[in-house]
């Protein structure tokens, strides 16, 4: 089976990427060892075009259009040549994307076009308490008006957005983004028992502002604790950094506890299994959330996790038994929490060697693997 993936963030190395780059990667892989074929078209992080093969994975990258007012059309179109050239020489059996991917592409008969739920502009509107601009919705209700069949990362994910967007009666199954185990696994090294860890794209919606304001609380009670956050700046749409906007207003409501704040920057993935190893416990207090993998990932490697109640919280953890979820609202909550973790390192070691059990049943790759594989294969059938 060929399948395609679109994607802009297929991990590049000296460049940062999201989570749906990681999840490419990660299946992609997998569908290369089980003797698929697998392309990955995107826009460049750099003004060129360039092709590689990464792991047995052909990744195209295409320069980007620089046309103001014009560039979507053109990258549109371009990708869709890029497509249509792939498909003329070795056919392509699925073409998977994110919920706007299909928007402005033409459709070829013979190709199952299938979107992947990652979390959408109409799925996140709540948790960033805007409304639906006129451009995107538009864009997103005509791509899943083009779409075959749908995945959803979570069972939430799924209903959620299906409070604004029509599945057109199409297929649609809940299969969990997988665990690259290769990466994610119990590491001999020795944790620092004052370290906080935080990984994701530092923005609101992560719940970064309320995890700052709770190590304050924290501080007061552990003042060796030091929190750690690992990720990209989020940037508003005048073009401020939110990690300016952070230091210039909730950072001074520390005081002298802000020199315990580190912000790292984007890592390599390949790199996140250390920064995790170090940790007493990882937080994870999003707004709202698809599931992802940042949580599972850390579980995992037998690490304490406190992640959302909200959305698909409980869809991976059970509170107090593999993990710990928390009101991302309620900084006094999360404070609790975390204060919890460092008080009982060695009472909560047991915590994590249920996480990495739990996970494993739930996010195991070759398991994951096996459904994708069934569902795409039942699509191809199906058209």
């Amino acid at each position: 089976m060929h399948i395609c993936f679109l994607t802009n963030e297929y991990p590049k190395t000296g460049f940062p990427h999201g989570g749906v780059g990681s999840f490419v990667k990660t299946l992609a892989a997998a569908l290369v060892a089980k003797g698929n074929q697998v392309t990955v078209v995107g826009l460049n992080y750099v003004p060129s075009d360039e092709t590689e093969n990464v792991d047995g994975v052909n990744v195209i990258r295409i320069r980007k259009s620089k046309v103001k007012g014009l560039a979507w059309y053109f990258n549109s179109r371009r990708i869709a040549k890029t497509i249509a050239a792939i498909h003329s020489k070795n056919p392509i059996h699925i073409i998977e994307g994110a919920e706007l991917a299909f928007a402005f592409l033409p459709k070829i008969k013979g190709i199952s076009y299938v979107i992947r739920l990652h979390g959408g502009h109409h799925f996140f509107a709540e948790a960033e308490n805007r409304g639906i601009a006129k451009w995107k919705g538009f864009q997103e209700k005509r791509s899943f008006a083009k779409a075959d069949a749908f995945v959803a990362v979570s069972r939430y994910v799924k209903s959620h957005t299906a409070k604004y967007l029509s599945y057109h009666n199409k297929p649609i199954e809940v299969i969990f983004n997988p665990i690259n185990h290769d990466l994610f696994h119990p590491i001999a090294m020795l944790q620092d028992a004052n370290n906080i860890t935080f990984a994701g794209t530092i923005c609101e919606k992560k719940g970064v502002r309320q995890l700052l304001q709770a190590f304050r609380l924290v501080k007061e009670h552990f003042p060796n604790a030091v929190l750690n956050l690992y990720g990209r700046d989020w940037f508003f749409p005048d073009g401020r950094s939110y990690i300016k906007m952070l230091q210039e207003t909730v950072l001074p409501e520390l005081g002298v506890f802000s020199k315990d704040v580190h912000f790292h920057g984007a890592i390599a993935f390949d790199a996140i299994p250390g920064v995790y190893a170090k940790a007493a416990v990882c937080v994870f207090p999003s707004h709202m959330e698809t599931l992802g993998l940042v949580a599972p990932e850390a579980m995992a490697m037998e690490k304490v996790v406190i992640f959302t109640a909200l959305g698909p919280g409980q869809e991976v953890i059970v509170d107090g038994q593999t993990g710990f979820l928390c009101n991302p609202h309620d900084t006094a909550d999360l404070a609790s929490k975390i204060m919890y973790v460092l008080k009982h390192q060695e009472a909560v070691v047991s915590i994590g060697k249920q996480a990495r059990i739990s996970v494993m049943k739930q996010f195991e790759k070759e398991a994951v693997l096996t459904k994708n594989l069934r569902f795409y294969g039942s699509i191809v059938t199906a058209l």
